[in-house]
C-alpha cells in the first residue's frame, strides 16, 4: 500500500533531518510523493505497474516493449495530426 511506503520513506527522512539539522531531504521527499500521488489520482495503480516495468527490464536486461527513436518521433506526429 501506498501509505505505508510513505510512512516508512517519511520516518526515515524525518530521522535524519533530527540529526543534520538539513530540511533538504523532506523537500526532496514531499517532491517525489507529490509527483506520484498526483500520477495515483489520473491513474490508480501506475507507480505499482512502474515499479513492475522497472523489475521486467532489470531482470531481462532490456525493455520488451522497447521502440526505436523514429518510431516513437511518428507516433507523437501522429498524436499531433501532423503527416509523417
Amino acid at each position: 500500500m501506498l501509505v505505508a511506503e510513505f510512512d516508512r520513506e517519511w520516518e526515515l527522512v524525518l530521522e535524519r533531518a533530527k540529526v543534520s539539522k538539513d530540511l533538504a531531504g523532506i523537500r526532496d521527499l514531499l517532491g517525489k510523493w507529490r509527483h506520484i500521488a498526483y500520477g495515483e489520482l489520473r491513474d490508480p495503480g501506475s507507480y505499482y505497474r512502474l515499479l513492475a516495468k522497472a523489475e521486467q527490464v532489470q531482470r531481462l536486461g532490456a525493455n520488451p516493449d522497447e521502440v526505436s527513436l523514429e518510431e516513437m518521433k511518428a507516433l507523437l506526429r501522429r498524436r499531433q495530426g501532423r503527416a509523417e
